[in-house]
């Protein structure tokens, strides 16, 4: 994946310390996340985001905090880029009630309506279309606002894809499909699973404008999520971009991922995000060697916090059971 030069008066010292903070966050707390769930602190499912991290940041600051982000189950990085906190991060991932979803989400299904981060979900490619929907009630509302919908590589097989995907160029919907491909749908590699491995063809036979971005590289993220976001605003409907990235660890805790050799994994390292943006920001001398330290122990500090915080909070009561089922009915009309 080749770097694209980028004229450094573009990206000031302010952003690029934010990019590797929050992905340095992400890169920690997911860290911390696999070894609490080594300890059996976190059970069920937990898929975490170390490698992606960049997809995040960039999406993140090419949009603002009233536009929409859903995403699919590997989520936590999407909800703290959101600006959701490391403490509800956390305790959601505990199963407490102080989690973002009151602790009854677990990993999978992160949500904050604060934050207009609308999930985590569970159901491969269920997102999509549900993105779509939410397009469409901006639209409709007539507001200046994009909804921002990931999904992974092997959602990218789902029929509802198909389906979203004509409907959004039909009504000009104002939304980014974004594909995290990290190359493989659990264990299964994108090879194996369609003749057609770019992904981001599968929007050309829609007219929907589509490209590939190199997803080790927050600057790339950012300006191909910046141009489509733009697009979304205007009216001129949706875009497909698919981010190329890869996940250091196994589709969930689970997995071994014995299906990629160590040159491979070893090569994408080589690529790291994190590595890629801290080159940056010192080769442009846009800050020092003890800047950067000192957001590593901030981001030490939260971590640390955010364990104690999951650790103290209680679970929640038995009668949450039945809380957040149905929503009261809110419609213009009575129903007689």
């Amino acid at each position: 994946m080749a770097k694209k030069n980028v004229k450094i008066e573009t990206y000031s010292k302010e952003v690029t310390l934010r990019w590797y903070h929050q992905m340095m966050l992400m890169r920690r707390f997911e860290e911390k996340a696999g070894q609490l769930y080594g300890q059996q602190k976190i059970r069920g499912f937990c898929h975490l985001y170390i490698g992606q991290e960049a997809v995040a940041a960039g999406v993140e600051s090419a949009i603002t905090p009233e536009d929409y982000v859903i995403t699919a189950y590997r989520d936590h990085g999407q909800a703290l880029a959101r600006g959701v906190s490391a403490r509800a991060c956390m305790a959601e991932l505990y199963g407490k009630i102080t989690g973002c979803s009151k602790g009854k989400g677990g990993s999978m299904h992160f949500f904050s309506k604060e934050h207009n981060f609308l999930g985590g979900h569970g159901i491969v490619g269920g997102q999509i279309p549900l993105g779509a929907g939410v397009a469409f009630a901006i639209k409709y509302r007539e507001e200046k606002k994009v909804c921002i919908c990931f999904f992974g590589d092997g959602a990218a097989r789902q029929g509802a894809l198909h389906e979203a995907f004509n409907m959004a160029m039909m009504w000009k919907l104002p939304v980014v499909f974004i594909c995290e491909n990290n190359l493989y749908a659990m264990g299964t590699s994108v090879e194996r699973s369609s003749n057609v491995t770019d992904i981001w063809k599968i929007g050309l036979a829609y007219d929907m404008p589509a490209e590939p971005v190199n997803g080790m590289n927050v600057i790339e993220v950012h300006e191909a999520t910046t141009k489509a976001v733009q697009r979304a605003k205007n009216g001129e409907g949706p875009t497909l971009l698919e981010i190329k990235t890869y996940r250091y660890r196994g589709h969930s805790m689970s997995d071994p991922a014995k299906y990629r050799t160590k040159e491979e994994l070893e090569k994408y390292k080589e690529l790291d995000p994190i590595a890629n943006i801290k080159s940056y920001i010192l080769e442009n001398q846009l800050a020092k060697v003890e800047e950067i330290e000192a957001i590593d122990e901030e981001i030490k500090t939260i971590i640390a916090d955010c364990v104690d915080f999951a650790e103290k909070s209680p679970y929640p009561d038995p009668s949450e059971l039945y809380n957040d089922v149905y929503a009261e009915p809110n419609y213009p009309f009575i129903m007689e």
